[in-house]
């Protein structure tokens, strides 16, 4: 083919090989992303996925969860012929078209592949960039071949969801005291989130997701409670409301990478280009407790979702220990 027929997968990766080995993209730098290239360039999300797997199979970018695809560190010196990627005994070159359609594309793919290259997806680019063509296209098989293994990007979810929660496992012998089970447990939640943003997003307390490896995380809940003199509702309230506090902050964790997907501005670059509303909010005497509490911080009070979370918890823990510990009765339901 000639550049003028080469299929736009390969034009779009071949600009952006320029753009790395001229010094336009630095390394740890990030490219566009699948939803940015899509737009620029007219093309599908699974075209733009095509690019994106192109460059990293020639070692050009790497994927970091929640930072997106940046040039590699080792980028910049261009390798003989990149005009086209290709197979040097490492993984193979993505494959479009007819040839796709052979059992040599498919024959290696297995839905713990599929679940695996959906959660790289998600991790680095979000669930808005997640399609079963965009998997496909990450795998190098044919469009349709995910679906002999999955039948749905609703049961792709589901998978993608049990095996972010079985990635982290409990103690056989647990720490002294319900409130160091219970303190165990929502860290734990809240590491599985901090790596996979978007979990937070997928279910909700009223509509929970019946997956095996999250039903291991309710079990230790429930076990630091069981014994205490808990009745069943109060049993299963306390584990409810811990495990929404812990999801209700990590959705954070994804809104913020969403807009700054969005918009191209850091949080920091987002609340610089707000300090005129700012100074306005803060100098009207219609909010004096408001403005007197941020004036009284020299750098200004900055919100950091770590350090919320754990004041949050530690919080939350010592409102319900009179009631674990059997000093308070749960209120009645009305």
């Amino acid at each position: 083919m000639t550049p003028e027929t080469d299929p736009p997968f390969r034009r779009i990766a071949a600009e952006l090989r320029r753009r790395i080995t001229e010094g336009e993209l630095a390394p740890g730098e990030r490219v566009p992303s699948t939803r940015r290239i899509a737009e620029e360039w007219g093309v599908a999300l699974a075209t733009a996925t095509k690019v994106l797997t192109t460059l990293s199979l020639e070692g050009l970018v790497e994927s970091r969860p929640r930072v997106g695809t940046v040039v590699a560190p080792a980028a910049g010196t261009p390798a003989p012929d990149r005009g086209r990627p290709r197979n040097q005994g490492s993984a193979p070159a993505p494959v479009t078209g007819s040839e796709q359609d052979g059992p040599e594309g498919d024959q290696d793919l297995t839905r713990a592949r599929i679940v695996r290259a959906a959660v790289e997806i998600a991790d680095a680019e979000g669930l808005a960039a997640l399609s079963m063509r965009g998997v496909a296209a990450r795998l190098g098989v044919a469009a349709m071949s995910p679906y002999r293994y999955v039948g749905s990007k609703e049961e792709l979810l589901l998978l993608m969801a049990d095996a972010a929660f079985g990635e982290a496992a409990y103690p056989a012998v647990p720490p002294e005291g319900w409130r160091a089970q219970l303190e165990l447990g929502a860290r734990t939640l809240w590491s599985l989130f901090r790596r996979h943003p978007w979990l937070a997003q997928l279910g909700s307390l009223t509509r929970p997701l019946l997956l095996p490896n999250l039903m291991v995380h309710a079990e230790w809940a429930l076990r630091a409670l069981d014994g205490r003199g808990l009745d069943a509702r109060a049993m299963l309230d306390v584990h409810v409301l811990l495990y929404g506090y812990v999801e209700g902050i990590a959705a954070n964790l994804e809104r913020e990478a969403q807009a700054e997907a969005a918009t191209g501005l850091s949080e920091d670059e987002w609340m610089d280009r707000q300090a005129p509303a700012f100074r306005a909010i803060t100098s009207s005497p219609r909010y004096p407790v408001f403005s007197r509490l941020v004036q009284s911080f020299e750098g200004g009070y900055d919100l950091d979702l770590d350090t919320l979370f754990e004041f949050g918890l530690r919080s939350l823990l010592d409102g319900l220990t009179g009631l674990v510990e059997g000093r308070t009765e749960p209120r009645a339901p009305r």
